[in-house]
């Protein structure tokens, strides 16, 4: 077996060792390596009323003392004041969090 071969060997293996939410954090540390382009769409009713852009990640808050998800998430874009897409002069990348409980929202990769 080549070098390659077997690297490829001993990755799989010890990924198969992992637990789901290992798995899950390599998963999104490579994500956040290659990078992203997210847009996160949120709705009332079926009206548009937010719109964030070139979000790298949302992430699902952890409670200080344990391992408990907390029903919210949160992260960093642009908010996209107009709607339409793009990043104009004045569009800043923000903070922005949201429940779980409150309104729809959409998460996506923008093409």
């Amino acid at each position: 077996m080549t070098v390659l071969r077997l690297s490829i060997l001993a990755a799989a293996v010890l990924l198969s060792a992992c637990t789901q939410e290992t798995q899950n954090k390599i998963g999104r540390a490579i994500q956040n390596w290659t990078g992203t382009n997210g847009v996160l769409e949120i709705y009332a009713g079926n009206r548009l009323v937010r719109r964030f852009i070139k979000i790298d990640k949302l992430t699902t808050a952890i409670s200080t003392q344990g391992n408990t998800p907390r029903p919210y998430r949160f992260g960093y874009g642009v908010f996209d004041e107009n709607l339409n897409m793009q990043q104009d002069p004045g569009e800043k990348k923000v903070y922005f969090e949201f429940s779980d409980y409150s309104t729809p929202y959409v998460f996506f990769e923008h093409p």
